[in-house]
This record gives structure tokens, sequence and C-alpha cells, in this order.
């Protein structure tokens, strides 16, 4: 049973998203949030396996909630899958960077969010990671130096094989694509990625990517 934490600041929307998920088997709603601050405080009390997050919300967005959720989490944190109404938007790409598993445009059927929070409640990609790709090459490029100067983690920690592994997900490689690259089954991509995520202690292979451009690794349009 996969529990779902529904975070949007629209009734209607909620509402819908909620009776999708009551309706389908294997999926319980344990609770709903109409802004961002209501959402870390009910992620905490409920501790979900996935919450669905508005990213656009007024006072506290599903950026900050996200930041929020990831860094107070218990035990294993959930899995954040952010809303949007566009895939090429600068909050989803905000959500990403603060951990966020990936994101699923508001107008998509039925069959395709269940199958989106069945995904990211396993720690699967959720969709092509070209379009992760693509998302993180529109923004990266974009994004001025940190103010508050917060170093990114280095990544002489990993070995020639992880950082090779990191470098073709970034590129939009699937596990599949970067196996028969690499000469390597796709359980050995898996095992090499989750290692990368641990030593840069990464929550979602979204964040991966993001890391990649940002530390230089990999360059937009590269």
């Amino acid at each position: 049973m996969t529990r779902v934490l529904v975070v949007d600041d629209q009734f209607l929307i909620r509402a819908g998203l909620v009776g999708l998920l009551e309706a389908a088997p294997g999926f319980e709603v344990v609770g709903e949030a109409g802004d961002g601050a209501q959402a870390v405080r009910l992620a905490a009390e409920t501790r979900p396996d996935v919450v669905l997050m508005d990213i656009r919300m007024p006072g506290v967005n599903g950026i900050e909630a996200t930041e929020r959720i990831l860094a107070e989490a218990e035990g294993r944190p959930p899995r954040v899958l952010v809303l949007t109404t566009f895939d090429l938007d600068e909050y989803v790409y905000g959500a990403l960077r603060a951990g966020a598993s990936g994101f699923l445009l508001k107008d998509s059927g039925p069959e395709r969010l269940l199958a989106a929070v069945t995904a990211v409640d396993g720690g699967d990609a959720l969709f092509a990671p070209s379009v992760t790709r693509r998302l993180v090459e529109a923004f990266a490029r974009q994004q001025a130096p940190d103010p508050a100067g917060t170093a990114l983690p280095d990544l002489a920690v990993l070995t020639s094989r992880e950082m090779e592994v990191l470098e073709l997900t970034a590129r939009g490689l699937s596990n599949v694509e970067i196996a028969d690259r690499l000469y390597i089954s796709e359980a050995t991509v898996k095992t090499h990625l989750n290692r990368t995520m641990s030593k840069l202690d990464l929550g979602s292979r979204a964040q991966a990517v993001v890391l990649a451009y940002e530390t230089g690794l990999v360059t937009p349009g590269g």
C-alpha cells in the first residue's frame, strides 16, 4: 500500500487527486494540505511514502516545503512528486534541486498519475531522463552564484566508474542505455548510481542530474 499526502492550494484539483487515489487499489491518502506549511506539518505527522506537491502556492511554496519535508524526515524520507502546469518551469527546477524525485504535468491522465506515484515510491526514474535533462539545461546555465556560499559536493569522492555513470545519467541516458554503453549489467548501473547518491548525500536521480550540471561535469548543450 502506497501512502500518499496530497498538496494543492486549489480545492477542486486537490479533491480530484484524492478521489482518484482513493478509488484505485494499492493507494491510501493519509492527508491533504492546502499550502506548504500545512504540508510540512502533515508530512511529519503522517510519514507518507509519496507527497504529491503543488509547486506554486502562496506563502510557503512547493520548493521550500520540499526542502523542509526532506530535511525533517525521520527514517526514509518521502518521495516528492511535483505537480506543475508546464514542464519548463523554474520552480520545478528549484524543487528538483531541493531533492524532489520528479515532476508531473497537471493535465496528465489518471493512469499516468498512478503510474508516476508507483514509480517514485519504488525509487525508479519517473520519466525519460531526457526530460529532466531538458529542464535542467534550460535553467542550470541561468543560475547565479549562491549568495550563501553553499559548497557543492566534491566529485573526487567518486570512483571513475561512478563518475561515468553519473555523467551518462546527466546526459539523459536510461539505466539500460548506460549498461549497454559501459558493457555492464543494469543492476550494476543502479548500484553505482546508488553509491554515488549516498556519497554525495543526494535524495533522487533528478538531484544527481542537477548536481552534474552545477559542478561542471556536464555542460548545457555539451
